[in-house]
C-alpha cells in the first residue's frame, strides 16, 4: 500500500472519455442486470465508432481513454496509468533512472520550469540552472508523428516531456532554455546518463545544530535518513541540540515509509491510522521504542507543497507533541491510494483509504497548521504572463482546489457523506495533470529563508529554555520544620 508520488517528475493524465455507470439497486438480480446493460451500451458505442468514425481508430487507445474517463469520475487520485506511466512511477519509487536530472514543474503559464538540477548530474554539468525555462525539446530520435526537429513546452504536460527526456545512457537531447537575461532561448545538449535521486540531504548548521531536508518517500528514504542523521550529528560535533526537519515542497511518496520516518522521532503511540471499506485497509500504524532519536527540540518546516506522505509525517510529529511546526498550511490530501499491477504491464492506482493524525483528525482539504505561520517571500517572475491579474492573488494549489476532491466533512470519521466534491479547478491547465497540485518552488538561498531562520531562532530559544530548566537548582529551605511525633494531641 502507498501514496502515490506527487513528485514533478511524473504526471498522470486523466482523459474524459466514455465512462461506465453502475447503478445502485436493492436486488442482486436487477444489479447484474443493470452492469450489462451499461457493458452492452459500451460495446455499442465501440462498434459504432470503428465502423463509422471518418478515420481508422486505435481501438486500444479507445479502451484506455474509456478506462481513464470512468476513474475520472471518482476523484482525483484514482487514475489509470499505461505501461509506460507504470514504469515511470515504479522508477520514481526507486530512485534511480537514466536522463538528465533535473526537477521540473509545470508553470502556469504553460511552460515546463526547472525546479532544481540535481547536483552531480548531466544537467548540472551542462550549466542547467534552478528557475530556468524549457521552451523546447530536440530529442535525438524524433517520435513518428513529429514533423519538425523540436516542439515547445507550452502545450506539452510534464508526462511527455519527461518522456522525451529520458533515455539510454550516453545518448544525447538537446534543449531549448530561457533565462532572465537571455535576449532568446539558448540551446543545450546535454548527454543522458545514470541519474540517483537522493530522497535525503543533510548538513550541519553550526555547532549543536543540524538541517534535514526531504525530497520525497522513496524505497530508501527512512534507511538514508538514519545515516544522515549520524552524518549531520558528527557534522555538529556529536550531539545535537536541536534539529530543522524540512518537508517543504515534498509531494509525498510511500506510506511504509512515511511511518518509519517518524517513527524516529516518536517513542510510542498511533502515527497514523487508515480507515478505508475494506477490512484490510482499517490499520493503526504505531511506533516503535526500538530505534528512536535522542530527546532534543525539532522543528519542521512545511508549505502548500507539503503533501501527502510528508503531512503524515508532520502530523504524527505534531500531534505526538514531538516537533514545532513553522511556515504554511499544507496541500491537504488525507487519502491512501494502492497500486494495482495489470496484466499488460499498466496499473490502476485507486483511492482505498483516508488517513488520520494520531488524535484522529482528517487533514483531508484543509491541510495542517503550523505553529508558526510565516511566508517565504515569492520569488520574482520571469514573465509578466507569470505575474497575477488585477483583483486575483497568486496562491499555490492545494487539494480543495481540486475537481471531484472528498470533502473534509465527507473525510471525517462517521461521516456518511462520502462522495468527491464536484468543484472545478483554479488557475490550472486543461493538460495539466496530478504534478501540478504540489509545484515545487525554487529553493531560496540560506541568506533568504526566513523560515529556515525563524526555526533555528526557535530551536536556539527552545535549547536556552531547556538548559535553564535543568540548570536550576531547587529552593533551599530557610529553616526546618519540627519533626512530626506520635503523641496524643492535648
Amino acid at each position: 500500500m502507498r501514496i502515490p508520488s506527487l513528485r514533478t517528475l511524473l504526471v498522470f493524465l486523466g482523459g474524459a472519455a466514455a465512462s461506465l455507470a453502475f447503478l445502485t439497486v436493492t436486488r442482486p438480480s436487477d444489479v447484474t442486470a443493470a452492469r450489462y446493460e451499461d457493458l452492452s451500451l459500451f460495446t455499442s458505442v465501440m462498434n459504432l465508432v470503428r465502423r463509422n468514425y471518418v478515420e481508422e481508430v486505435d481501438e486500444t487507445n479507445l479502451i484506455r481513454g474509456a478506462v481513464r474517463g470512468m476513474l475520472a469520475e471518482l476523484d482525483p487520485h484514482s487514475t489509470y496509468m499505461d505501461p509506460d506511466s507504470h514504469k515511470e512511477m515504479q522508477i520514481d519509487t526507486k530512485g534511480e533512472f537514466n536522463g538528465l536530472g533535473i526537477e521540473i514543474s509545470k508553470r502556469r503559464d504553460g511552460y515546463i520550469e526547472v525546479v532544481s538540477p540535481i547536483d552531480g548530474t548531466p544537467a548540472s554539468r551542462a550549466g542547467v540552472r534552478a528557475r530556468d525555462q524549457i521552451v523546447a525539446i530536440c530529442p535525438t530520435e524524433k517520435p513518428a508523428d513529429w514533423t519538425e526537429d523540436c516542439k515547445g513546452t507550452k502545450n506539452m504536460s510534464l508526462f511527455d516531456a519527461v518522456k522525451l527526456m529520458r533515455g539510454k545512457r550516453g545518448t544525447a537531447i538537446t534543449i531549448r532554455i530561457f533565462r532572465e537575461g537571455f535576449e532568446r532561448p539558448q540551446p543545450y545538449t546535454i548527454m543522458r546518463d545514470v541519474v540517483k535521486v537522493a530522497s535525503v540531504e543533510g548538513k550541519a548548521l553550526e555547532p549543536g545544530y543540524g538541517y534535514i531536508r526531504l525530497r520525497s518517500f522513496q524505497e530508501r528514504t527512512a534507511r538514508d535518513l538514519e545515516k544522515t542523521l549520524k552524518t549531520v550529528r558528527k557534522q555538529a560535533g556529536g550531539t545535537l541540540r536541536g534539529l530543522v526537519l524540512d518537508l517543504r515542497d515534498n509531494p509525498g511518496g510511500l506510506l511504509d515509509q512515511a511511518v518509519r520516518v517518524a517513527d524516529l522521532w516518536v517513542p510510542d503511540g498511533v502515527i497514523v491510522q487508515t480507515k478505508g471499506r475494506v477490512e484490510s485497509q482499517q490499520q493503526d500504524f504505531r511506533a516503535q521504542l526500538d530505534g528512536t532519536e535522542q530527546e532534543y527540540p525539532l522543528v519542521v518546516l512545511v508549505n502548500a507543497g507539503s503533501a501527502s506522505a510528508s503531512e503524515i509525517v508532520a502530523g504524527a510529529l505534531q500531534d505526538q507533541g514531538r516537533a514545532l511546526l513553522v511556515g504554511t498550511q499544507t496541500f491537504g490530501k488525507g487519502s491512501v491510494q494502492t497500486v494495482f499491477p495489470l496484466e499488460d504491464g499498466s496499473g490502476l492506482r485507486l483511492t482505498t483509504a483516508l488517513y488520520y493524525t494520531p488524535s484522529g483528525r482528517s487533514i483531508q482539504e484543509v491541510g495542517i497548521t503550523p505553529e508558526i505561520v510565516l511566508e517565504n517571500p515569492p520569488p520574482p517572475p520571469l514573465h509578466a504572463a507569470a505575474e497575477p491579474k488585477d483583483g486575483e492573488t497568486a496562491r499555490p494549489m492545494r487539494e480543495r482546489d481540486l475537481d471531484k476532491h472528498f470533502s473534509h466533512g465527507a473525510a471525517e470519521p462517521g461521516s456518511a457523506d462520502s462522495a468527491p466534491m464536484d468543484t472545478p479547478k483554479r488557475d490550472a491547465d486543461d493538460d495539466a495533470g496530478e504534478e501540478d497540485e504540489a509545484v515545487s518552488q525554487t529553493p531560496l538561498p540560506p541568506s533568504e529563508d526566513v523560515q529556515l531562520a525563524r526555526a533555528i531562532e526557535v530551536l536556539k530559544g527552545w535549547a536556552s529554555f531547556e538548559h535553564m530548566k535543568k540548570a536550576r537548582l531547587p529552593a533551599t529551605p530557610v529553616a526546618s520544620l519540627p519533626a512530626a511525633t506520635s503523641e496524643p494531641k492535648p
